[in-house]
């Protein structure tokens, strides 16, 4: 079912991340693996840990060919339900991000906080990350630094000149333990959800095992989209365009008045939808 216990909500709010106890069933997942496979192939000339926007299948400036399939998966009822639990019945879609580390030269991730990137105000979102493999230490799993969302506080991130790391900033050493470190290991179909101040990230995949997962982004509709200070930016070690990127209101209502559901949508965006809940 798609609901967090009190115990899965009290663990969110105090070390800044949870896994539900909630799991897709093994036919959607292999459904998933095929929508991913084909979105692969769709964009040979971009690593698959950096597969932006994989939801929507116009190629815009952030380069990426996805599916629709996606879009479904981050519209499904009982994930909503999860994140209402956390930001509430208003609620605005506006990532989809394939991580797919190949086996053998899967990139690293380098230790980062999401709203260091994001035109978000006020800053908050919870990020639903989907095993679409198995995610264990081996294969690059994701790792979080408990508590560190505490304080809502972003913290100094340095640029990182490699080749080799999904990111090229990561969060200076001082602020934080890596020996706190948690490894979150999920089994296909399995997710964990983390707060947008949370400093996370995963090792380089070496083994001989594919990891590919899905974070699928929600921000409550309380939030702002800011789309005048996000435009088409390749800072981070990649293409992205805030200020084009179509969002959707996926449940409720847009609270603030001010969130824009036309742009980045071929056709026009109904920006609610009562059948969702």
């Amino acid at each position: 079912m798609g609901v967090l216990s009190e115990h899965e909500v009290r663990h969110d709010r105090q070390h800044g991340y949870v896994v539900p106890s909630f799991r897709l069933s093994p036919e959607r997942v292999l459904e998933l693996r095929s929508a991913l496979g084909i979105v692969i192939s769709a964009n040979p000339e971009t690593r698959p840990e950096q597969l932006i926007s994989v939801h929507t299948r116009e190629k815009g400036v952030e380069g990426v060919v996805g599916d629709e399939m996606f879009l479904e998966l981050a519209r499904d009822k009982q994930i909503l339900d999860l994140i209402e639990q956390l930001i509430g019945p208003d609620i605005v879609m506006w990532g989809c991000q394939a991580f797919c580390k190949p086996a053998g030269d899967g990139m690293e991730v380098p230790w980062h906080q999401d709203g260091h990137y994001w035109p978000i105000n006020p800053l908050a979102t919870v990020t639903a990350w989907i095993a679409i493999d198995d995610s264990i230490v081996e294969n690059g799993c994701l790792r979080v630094i408990p508590d560190s969302h505490l304080d809502q506080h972003l913290h100094t991130h340095l640029v990182e000149d490699r080749k080799d790391v999904v990111l090229n900033q990561r969060v200076k050493n001082s602020h934080f333990d890596e020996n706190s470190a948690v490894d979150i290991e999920l089994e296909a179909g399995q997710l964990s959800l983390h707060d947008v101040y949370l400093i996370h990230g995963s090792n380089p995949n070496r083994s001989p095992h594919r990891r590919a997962g899905l974070a699928i982004r929600y921000m409550p509709a309380t939030s702002l989209f800011d789309r005048e200070s996000g435009g088409a930016d390749a800072s981070a070690g990649y293409m992205v365009d805030f200020s084009t990127r179509p969002i959707w209101i996926v449940r409720g209502q847009d609270r603030t008045g001010r969130n824009d559901f036309l742009i980045g949508h071929q056709r026009p965006s109904i920006p609610t939808h009562p059948g969702i809940r």
